[in-house]
């Protein structure tokens, strides 16, 4: 007789392609289909009619897999818009042909709203991926506190908590309850199919560009990614009269404020000077021209273990990044990387110079952090892990 499938609802707030975007896709569409039944339910990135859903869901429906929208799904807060939300994930949970046998909740808001319908539902896993602590958050006292006591509650309601870094499977299985729930699953990644440098750079250019350093980085600008430090600190190297041409890759809530910011420091006003910044917004698997850069610079103040530093990591490329969350784990400090404290644009301004520099080191922590994520951030490690998680 057939085993029959379990199936398996992954649950994420928004549906545009971030880092808890990422992981649904690869977890939804790598574990076993013989074995796993899956479905995944996300809030709608469109705002007005006759737009294309997010790339989420578009990448999702290329490959066959069912997706439920949960309309009333928004990242901002609002109490009516929370209580429509758990409405319509009561009625997904309740009906036979999206019933699940194991939920897996990611993003903050899915988690809470989702872990208490599917305990009032009766679901018998419930599992959570938290992508990095949202207490963190650069906020006042009183909502990191709220957001704490919130993050709480959603993991006494889970059977299983998977953190994604050492750093916060510390902290969360020192909280009451906690200790037997926490498993640690570092992020993975395949390999990358990259193109060349000179290819990559006439992608994104459309022409020949002078012949100076290229930094990158690729991020949702919100106040988490710590960019406006970043445009500091180039903003410093401009003066120092430094050479070199940065791509800030992403868009997001604070996209017109970094732009600002960069118009006012006089980097983002002469395409053609050997001193620019560039922003050109969203640009879909924008992974694959990584090579354009020489260093890639992620300068975040809040972070769980970032896919983008993986990914420079099978480029190859030399990178500075903030010591913060599951950074170090990916990162060591002038062995596979550099690190700087976070808010800090004269470190990261400090390290850009040394490796503009520095050829040799710049070779030799591209090739070093490059052996490392081959060694320990693959995405075979990452789903045999989860896997065990769902048949335990």
């Amino acid at each position: 007789m057939k085993k029959q499938r379990k199936k398996v609802l992954f649950l994420v707030t928004k549906s545009n392609w971030g880092g808890a975007q990422r992981y649904v896709f690869d977890l939804a569409t790598s574990i076993p289909q013989d074995k796993f039944e899956v479905i995944v339910a996300c809030g709608d990135s469109r705002k007005k009619e006759g737009r294309l859903p997010g790339l989420l869901v578009q990448k999702l429906q290329k490959t066959g897999i069912k997706v439920i929208r949960v309309s009333s799904f928004t990242r901002d807060i609002s109490i009516k818009k929370e209580f429509l939300a758990f409405k319509e994930l009561r009625t997904i949970l309740k009906d036979k042909e999206s019933r699940p046998d194991i939920i897996h909740l990611n993003s903050s808001k899915a988690g809470g709203i989702g872990a208490f319908a599917a305990r009032l539902s009766g679901i018998k896993k419930i599992i959570f991926t938290c992508h990095g602590l949202p207490w963190d958050e650069d906020r006042n006292i009183l909502s990191r506190f709220l957001i704490f006591l919130a993050s709480y509650m959603t993991f006494i309601l889970c059977h299983k908590i998977i953190l994604i870094s050492k750093n916060n499977l510390k902290r969360v299985e020192r909280l009451p309850f906690c200790t037997k729930k926490v498993v640690l699953i570092h992020n993975g990644i395949a390999s990358i199919n990259f193109k060349a440098r000179e290819n990559a750079r006439y992608e994104i250019m459309g022409k020949p560009i002078k012949d100076v350093p290229w930094i990158g980085t690729i991020a949702e600008f919100t106040k988490n990614k710590g960019l406006s430090y970043l445009v500091e600190a180039a903003s410093s190297l401009k003066k120092r009269g430094v050479a070199f041409r940065m791509s800030l890759i992403g868009d997001g809530e604070d996209l017109l404020k970094i732009k600002e910011l960069a118009k006012i420091s006089g980097l983002y006003s002469n395409q053609n000077s050997s001193v620019y910044i560039d922003l050109p917004g969203f640009v879909p698997d924008y992974a694959r021209n990584l090579k354009a850069s020489e260093i890639f610079v992620l300068p975040s103040v809040k972070e769980g273990l970032p896919y983008v530093l993986l990914e420079a990591g099978r480029a190859g490329l030399p990178v500075i990044a903030s010591r913060v969350g599951g950074i170090p784990e990916i990162i060591e400090h002038n062995v596979s990387g550099i690190l700087v404290p976070p808010r800090d644009p004269k470190a990261l301004e400090q390290a850009l110079c040394d490796l503009i520099k520095n050829n040799e080191k710049r070779d030799e922590l591209g090739k070093n952090l490059k052996e490392k994520v081959e060694r320990e951030f693959t995405l075979s490690q990452m789903v045999a892990k989860t896997k065990a998680i769902y048949g335990s």
